[in-house]
């Protein structure tokens, strides 16, 4: 879907959270192929980054792989980038991760400060992915953030939220990207299991599911020239089915 929709909707570049792109856990060097083959410019990732062992070396020499930018110092990979398009203004990317019921890491709040601001030195776009179960902890670092970074956009829980919206500085901002894949589930693994484990509280396996598949995120347009946002919309569009043509303002770009 991704070649089709950067087309209709003039999109300059695509950032995707892949962290459970190997069949629902994990990623590994040929699903990160995958994803870039088909249009994505940069991968973020969370706490199943390291589910495929295979991943540590590749990330080490992917440096459009990034993973949470408040692992400890010496971690493989790297937690944020900046990434050019010719004459066009650089797009920063910065991955962190929350704190809140997920596993302890750095203190994002800390971490980010400093990287947003060595960032700013070589581009006013910057997007960040807030990986994070808490939409407090979410809200609370894009606030803090509001007038330094373009957008800060949250992944992790799997349910896309209704609250986007640019903040009074430019920093445009969602609770929740949502998933990409079937919603005909719960949270993208078949649902009978699920209700099992709830109803029983014994082990199940939990696969992905099959049914009405969805592309989810946002679009962000961006002022290249301030960093600031000029508009985010959600975006939830299912499989094969024909949607209408969003044009592109000058002087933007689409995220």
């Amino acid at each position: 879907m991704l070649p089709r929709l950067r087309q209709r909707w003039q999109v300059d570049f695509v950032v995707v959270n892949a962290e459970n792109a190997a069949g629902g856990a994990g990623i590994t060097p040929n699903t990160a192929a995958e994803l870039f083959s088909a249009g994505a410019d940069v991968l973020t990732t969370g706490d199943h980054v390291w589910d495929h062992k295979e991943i540590v070396a590749y990330i080490e020499s992917e440096r459009r792989l990034l993973r949470p930018l408040n692992y400890p110092p010496g971690t493989p990979g790297r937690g944020s980038g900046v990434f050019e398009r010719g004459s066009a203004p650089a797009v920063a990317v910065v991955n962190v991760q929350g704190r809140v019921f997920m596993p302890e890491l750095d203190n994002p709040f800390s971490c980010i400060t400093d990287e947003i601001a060595r960032l700013r030195l070589s581009t006013p776009v910057i997007v960040v992915d807030m990986h994070a179960e808490a939409t407090s902890e979410k809200i609370a670092i894009a606030r803090m953030l509001d007038g330094r970074v373009s957008a800060v956009v949250g992944t992790h829980t799997h349910v896309q939220t209704a609250d986007e919206q640019v903040f009074p500085g430019g920093t445009a901002y969602l609770t929740d990207a949502g998933f990409t894949g079937p919603h005909e589930s719960v949270l993208g693994r078949r649902i009978e299991p699920v209700i099992k484990r709830f109803t029983t509280l014994l082990p199940q396996r939990f696969d992905v599911a099959t049914g009405h598949i969805l592309i989810q995120g946002a679009l962000i347009n961006i002022d290249e020239q301030s960093g600031r946002a000029l508009g985010i919309t959600r975006v939830s569009e299912p499989l094969l089915e024909q949607q209408g043509n969003v044009s592109s303002g000058q002087g933007e770009s689409r995220l």
